[in-house]
């Protein structure tokens, strides 16, 4: 897996792209709280569930169906769009897209068992064809050593530069847009 916290800045770069003016920040730290989710499945662990099974790590809550019934909880239980400046589409949209993110970049680590994308209608685990990302350990002591520190430095090359240039990217032609309107 990508660490908790490259989970979470993907998620930041990617709520980029949907943000507006007085977003609550509680919009932009449930989206984080949403990339970071699918792994709370490592505590099947715990009660003798394993790695490959439909509950186990990369499983379900790793799936395109877990992110599309999180997202519409989210949205749609959770926020009222009229104080938000952003509709429930569009926050159903970005909580999807954070949540999925999770797993696709679960899917470029070099190790691990791949992602249940499909479950649960297939439990079948995929990687992607490019897989660059130095898979995380799951312990925190182990994460905490020299090989979290490998893991950190691929995870910045890899997710942090690439969702600091999408941040970049949105401001900027933000700006641009915001500029062209005010010239019309």
């Amino acid at each position: 897996m990508a660490s908790a916290i490259s989970h979470a800045v993907a998620a930041l770069g990617l709520g980029t792209i949907f943000a507006r003016p007085l977003i609550p920040k509680r919009v932009w730290i449930i989206g984080a709280v949403c990339s970071i989710l699918p792994d709370f499945d490592v505590i099947g662990f715990r009660f003798g569930i394993r790695y490959g099974d439909f509950w186990g790590h990369r499983g379900f809550t790793h799936s395109m169906v877990f992110a599309a019934i999180l997202a519409t909880f989210i949205a749609f239980a959770g926020f009222i769009p009229r104080t938000l400046g952003i509709g429930r589409m569009a926050l159903w949209i970005y909580f999807f897209v954070v949540t999925a993110s999770h797993g696709f970049l679960d899917a470029m680590t070099n190790g691990g068992l791949g992602v249940a994308f499909f479950s649960p209608f297939d439990n079948t685990r995929y990687f992607l064809p490019w897989r660059p990302i130095v898979v995380s350990p799951i312990s925190v002591t182990r994460f905490f050593s020299d090989r979290g520190v490998a893991v950190l430095q691929s995870e910045l090359l890899w997710i942090w530069i690439p969702a600091g240039l999408l941040a970049i990217l949105m401001f900027v032609l933000k700006n641009v847009l915001k500029r062209s309107e005010e010239t019309r």
